[in-house]
């Protein structure tokens, strides 16, 4: 995957899902988010939450671990951005299933997917090297996407596509076509090579209640690191206990007495 988004196509690819999260992530707030998988993305880099980190199998990533098994402790995050991880896994369900338990209600999940639907899809369906990357991938359709996560009780809150032009290998030829991307929106809005979904998990029947200050932490064997810090310069340190510590959420005012 590193080559192909290295490679002309990739590199657009990157840079029109960069704008992409910049746009939907910039006004998320909470305290705890973060992007599992495609560390090639600084998924995060707009947003203003305290606590961001990057969490994936692969080299690069601030918390290396399976995403099918997320280190982290149920419902204690409030943003988890999804690049094309369920496009590349063996266990899609598995992996939005445990995207879905550390999500807190009312988090939001933002994710991003080749669609089928376009000449992306088309390419995908007739290549033959089902080797390279990102061919190698299950492109999942967006309703089939709406329909997973309806089960699992999130809410859609929006989305775009992008990444109008046709995938072709030559940088002069994603020039030549650049006029597809900028009347993309208007004119053929649903036909992107990519997408990008947002939702928010709803919970039936709660009432949300800030929980007082206090780490929050899972221990999950196999992960030694512990990340306290985000954005730039964030730091990653040993531990002992092989977990995850998480930003302490703030104590819930209390009422004063007339």
């Amino acid at each position: 995957m590193h080559a192909w988004l290295d490679s002309p196509l990739g590199r657009y690819v990157l840079r029109t899902e960069q704008r992409m999260l910049d746009q939907a992530v910039s006004n998320v707030f909470g305290f705890n988010a973060v992007q599992i998988c495609w560390p090639h993305l600084e998924g995060l880099r707009t947003n203003r939450i305290p606590h961001r980190f990057t969490l994936g199998s692969k080299p690069g990533s601030t918390v290396q671990a399976d995403p099918c098994a997320l280190p982290l402790a149920s419902q204690s995050m409030d943003l988890v951005v999804l690049p094309h991880a369920l496009e590349f896994t063996e266990h899609p369900h598995a992996l939005l299933r445990e995207v879905d338990r550390v999500i807190r209600p009312e988090g939001r999940l933002i994710l991003l997917g080749f669609n089928p639907r376009s000449l992306w899809g088309m390419r995908h369906l007739f290549t033959l090297d089902r080797t390279q990357s990102p061919w190698s991938g299950h492109f999942i359709s967006l309703p089939r996407i709406k329909d997973w996560l309806a089960l699992l009780g999130f809410e859609m809150d929006g989305g775009r596509f992008g990444a109008y032009a046709p995938p072709l290998t030559s940088e002069r030829w994603l020039h030549r076509f650049r006029f597809m991307e900028l009347a993309g929106d208007r004119w053929w809005g649903v036909g992107g090579g990519i997408y990008l979904l947002q939702a928010i998990k709803r919970v039936q029947g709660m009432r949300l209640i800030t929980p007082r200050w206090q780490a929050q932490s899972v221990a999950e064997p196999g992960l030694a690191v512990a990340v306290r810090s985000a954005g730039v310069g964030r730091q990653v340190v040993k531990s002992r206990d092989n977990v995850v510590t998480l930003l302490p959420r703030p104590k819930a005012p209390t009422g004063q007495s007339h």
